[in-house]
């Protein structure tokens, strides 16, 4: 697993933002992106408990949305 880039992170915040704003996009997707990228963050820094803690209530989330609709 590679670790995001400033570039992914910047793609979903502002993703994020049109979401919130104007209602543009996909919740289900933007929860799986955002899922992504905190697993793989999470990947990168194995020692760190929170970080995969973080990722697994994300993919319990976006996972949920996922079964809803």
């Amino acid at each position: 697993m590679s670790r995001p880039t400033i570039s992914e992170v910047s793609a979903l915040l502002a993703d994020l933002a049109d979401f919130r704003a104007r209602g543009t996009g996909s919740l289900v997707e933007l929860m799986n992106r955002k899922a992504d990228l905190l697993e793989r963050i999470a990947a990168a820094q194995p020692d760190d408990t929170e970080a995969a803690e973080v990722a697994g209530t994300a993919r319990a989330r976006a996972d949920e949305l996922t079964a809803d609709g």
